[in-house]
Order: structure tokens, then C-alpha cells, then sequence
């Protein structure tokens, strides 16, 4: 869970919803390709256990609503940045490219975990690879999934990774 790009049609406008507390905000949404995979889920923990321990397990019913859409891939033309630390929400526009996602990102301090912030290098790196952990420790320091992972991939030949 952190960051990740979600292939989005060009004029995808992420839903609104007011929260509990009458601010408005962005919809949190699951990746919609788990959708089918909750609802199998779903149903079979209720076929093999029944309702009550499908409904423990689960909390509720998957509801479609709470997916991303599923548009058929020639649809899905542009990359949209999303922190998946809750369900999804975008933290980026719909952008064509990867070096225009990347562009936007690190020229608008979108952040890379908490207040982290990441280089357009970095960002660039996470966006060509969809996605990073939200953080990572190494010897003792705290760092962005964005920012750990381009280190990474600039030492390691891309074969490995």
C-alpha cells in the first residue's frame, strides 16, 4: 500500500462525496479489477460458512459502487496518480504520459508519503513502474516507497527488479 498509477480514460473525474464530518472529499475506490474478486470471495465464504461469518469476515457485501469502473482497456489511455494507504483516492490529474504525470507531481509537492515529497527522477521511476510502498526504513532512516524505489532501481539492473 502507498502509491500507485491507475490507467484511467482521458476524462475521468474521480467521484466527490461528503464525509462524516459535512467536508467534502474524494470518493475513496478500490482498484475496480478487485471488484470480481471480493464478490467470488463473497460468496463463497457465505456458501461455505453462511452469512454471519461472510458478513465478520468481510464487513458487508462488496458493493460495485466502492470499485473503480471497469472501461475496456483501448479506453483506459492516460495514467492517474493514487494513494492506495485507504481504498484509492487521486492525488494527481489524468496525464498522457508518464513523464507527464511525473512532470505534475514533482512540480506540485504532491507527496510521496505524509509530507515526503519526491524528484521528478523519482517519481518518473514510480510512474514507468505503477506503483511504491508507502514507506521504507533503510539502516535506520525513514524513507517514501517513491523515493527508496528509484534508489533501488538506479543501482539495480532492470532485469532483476
Amino acid at each position: 500500500m502507498g502509491r500507485e498509477v491507475r490507467r484511467v480514460p482521458a476524462d475521468w473525474q474521480h467521484p466527490d462525496y461528503e464525509t462524516w464530518t459535512g467536508k467534502q472529499g474524494k470518493k475513496p475506490l478500490h482498484d475496480g479489477d478487485d471488484y470480481q474478486a471480493a464478490h467470488d470471495g463473497f460468496l463463497e465464504k457465505l456458501a461455505d460458512e453462511g452469512l454471519q461469518a461472510a458478513l465478520d469476515y468481510y464487513g458487508s457485501a462488496p458493493d460495485e459502487n466502492d470499485y473503480m469502473p471497469r472501461w475496456p482497456a483501448e479506453q483506459r489511455t492516460h495514467l492517474m496518480m493514487y494513494e492506495d494507504t485507504s481504498e484509492g483516492t487521486p492525488i494527481s490529474p489524468a496525464f498522457a504520459t508518464p513523464e507527464e504525470l511525473a512532470r505534475w507531481l514533482a512540480d506540485n509537492g504532491a507527496s510521496s508519503f505524509g509530507s515526503s515529497t519526491a524528484t521528478y527522477e523519482q517519481w518518473l521511476s514510480m510512474c514507468q513502474r505503477g506503483w511504491a510502498p508507502s514507506m521504507v526504513m533503510q539502516g535506520g532512516v525513514l524513507a517514501s516507497g517513491v523515493e527508496a524505489l528509484a534508489t533501488l532501481a538506479a543501482a539495480v539492473p532492470s532485469e532483476v527488479m
